[in-house]
């Protein structure tokens, strides 16, 4: 039942209330919502809401029919006095705090310890006025140095610190992971102990959390990267249980500490851009092509732009315009039937073109403003110079039909090959974003390089990229053959050459399919039926390959290059 909403409340911006709308099974919910922003239309109100908790792209207008004013919240008044840190409901420092509790009267003091003067309580600690200031900052001191102690010793527990002779040897997995992928925290050595993959009836045992009071045998070390993964095949492996810490599942920092902004990159942070305004979706439909298109989040088009119905941009040089008249008159104008650049792809119907931010810098800014309408992280719009765009398209008898695209940067310190990467909607859940990844890491495989996509990724990007790494690894794994009657080997290290995904990547993914585990004294990898089927299903609905034949690509150095 419709709970209706009582129209002698105002309901203003920020405001919380539950609001209803429709799940995925079509059923009425009431999950919590934000008032953003509130307008008024001939004969009603309607009200922007974000659903806490949900994605932005749920964000939409409601009326107030679909609004439950009984558990309706106000929004908190701001702190009138500034604190220390300049954060409302901050705190002091943990010594300040302790000099200040020092200083003061009543349940502050010890109760051995008369009550200090009224004229002492309101002048500031200093070591004149505090006999034991010196006591206190011996003890702030030691807590600081504890913790420096701790956060020494943290990464090895559970096996002996390496010598300094030994330091250089002794390399570790975990050592070498990204805070975006945190993965198991394994012990490193130059010894080469043996580390196994072998398919298994049975599926891996779970991580088992240390026990309070449990002792556990402390296992050998085991080598980093280079340690060769020797394949057994067991019909019913026995393994051992292994503590893995988990790890924080973030891709931005693995010990849960925000990673500074970036300063290079199409998703360096810029807060100027973090208001009301930006978190409002301000083009309520695009007309591309044969497609109309719902956009997820806020874009930067023109303001006079933002008041219309529809949208409407060309689908060959992505210039938008207000009208359909417009639209028509441009296309009588407009000589392109395909993306600007070069065509460095082609396979059937599926074209892949380069196109250089610099010398076509109308078209990618373009596309950018396109992308965001999508695209939550998003910063990039108009300083294209630094980047290349590689736009996938379908071909038809009327031309070549974006699909989606992804950017990256000419130069990247980091290691990136894409910086950002999308599927156009009426496009998805059709194999084509992994097609974008895999076109993206085959032209890493061209460069002799390595490469990983910038983060943050988006929730959808995520999910893309963990399937294709899972499905590229698992394809080594299980095409591993025995060599002179010796099971097969292969290391990380091989790994992240054959298919030029990150060695962080590699030893992430590992981890998210759950195959490392501890047996006998050493990390294996165990691959169970389970993964193996998953495996198979996957493959067979892959149809849609990069073919490296059909690749026409020569990367160039744009170090020498001078600006691009």
């Amino acid at each position: 039942m419709t709970k209706m909403a009582d129209s002698s409340v105002d309901v203003i911006e920020g405001c919380r209330l539950p609001v209803l709308r429709k799940n995925q099974e079509n059923e009425d919910e009431w999950p919590l919502a934000e008032i953003l922003s509130v307008k008024e239309v001939p004969g009603r109100k309607l009200y922007y809401v974000h659903y806490i908790d949900f994605n932005k792209r749920l964000d939409e207008w409601v009326t107030p029919e679909r609004l439950d004013m009984k558990k309706l919240q106000f929004p908190k008044k701001e702190a009138k006095t500034p604190t220390k840190n300049g954060l409302p409901g901050s705190r002091p420092s943990s010594p300040e705090r302790e000099v200040v509790r020092a200083a003061g009267t009543g349940p502050q003091h010890p109760p051995s310890r008369p009550p200090q003067p009224q004229a002492q309580q309101k002048s500031l600690p200093t070591k004149t006025s505090i006999p034991d200031f010196q006591v206190l900052q011996q003890q702030v001191q030691r807590k600081s140095l504890d913790l420096n102690l701790q956060t020494a010793t943290a990464p090895s527990r559970g096996k002996t610190l390496p010598t300094p002779k030994r330091k250089a040897e002794s390399v570790s997995l975990a050592t070498q992971v990204s805070p975006a992928t945190p993965v198991p925290s394994l012990p490193g050595s130059a010894e080469a102990s043996q580390v196994s993959v072998y398919p298994a009836n049975g599926t891996a045992r779970r991580p088992m959390p240390n026990q309070p009071g449990r002792k556990r045998k402390q296992p050998p070390n085991c080598g980093g990267t280079d340690e060769i993964i020797k394949v057994f095949q067991y019909n019913s492996p026995r393994c051992a249980n292994v503590y893995l810490p988990p790890g924080e599942d973030s891709q931005d920092s693995s010990d849960g500490i925000p990673s500074a902004p970036r300063m290079t990159g199409s998703l360096v942070s810029d807060r100027s851009h973090d208001d009301i305004v930006t978190r409002m979706k301000n083009i309520d439909c695009i007309e591309l092509g044969r497609h109309r298109l719902k956009p997820w989040y806020f874009s930067p088009y023109p303001q006079e732009l933002t008041t219309l119905p529809i949208l409407y941009l060309c689908e060959f040089c992505l210039k938008y315009l207000k009208s359909l008249k417009c639209l028509q008159r441009h296309l009588t104008k407009c000589n392109l039937r395909h993306p600007p650049g070069n065509e460095i792809y082609r396979k059937g119907t599926i074209s892949f073109f380069e196109i250089d931010g610099r010398k076509n810098k109308t078209y990618s800014q373009n596309l950018c403003l396109l992308a965001k309408c999508f695209l939550d992280h998003k910063t990039l719009y108009y300083d294209t110079d630094p980047f290349l765009f590689y736009v996938m398209t379908e071909y038809d008898s009327k031309g070549f039909h974006i699909v989606g695209y992804f950017s990256k940067e000419k130069e990247s310190t980091e290691d990136y090959n894409v910086a950002c990467i999308l599927t156009l909607p009426p496009y998805q859940r059709r194999g084509y974003g992994k097609l974008l990844i895999e076109f993206s890491y085959e032209l890493s495989k061209v460069e002799g390089k390595t490469g990983t996509p910038e983060k943050p990724l988006s929730d959808l990007g995520l999910l893309s990229y963990r399937s294709y790494w899972s499905q590229t690894i698992l394809e080594i794994l299980m095409d591993l053959k025995p060599d002179n009657g010796e099971r097969p080997q292969i290391t990380i290290n091989e790994i992240s050459e054959i298919t030029s995904v990150k060695k962080e990547d590699v030893i992430s993914t590992l981890q998210y399919l759950n195959l490392i585990n501890y047996y006998k004294g050493q990390y294996i990898l165990t691959l169970s039926e389970d993964i193996v089927e998953g495996h198979e299903r996957a493959m067979q609905k892959r149809h849609l390959p990069i073919d490296p034949k059909c690749l026409h690509f020569t990367p160039k150095d744009w170090s020498k290059r001078g600006k691009w």
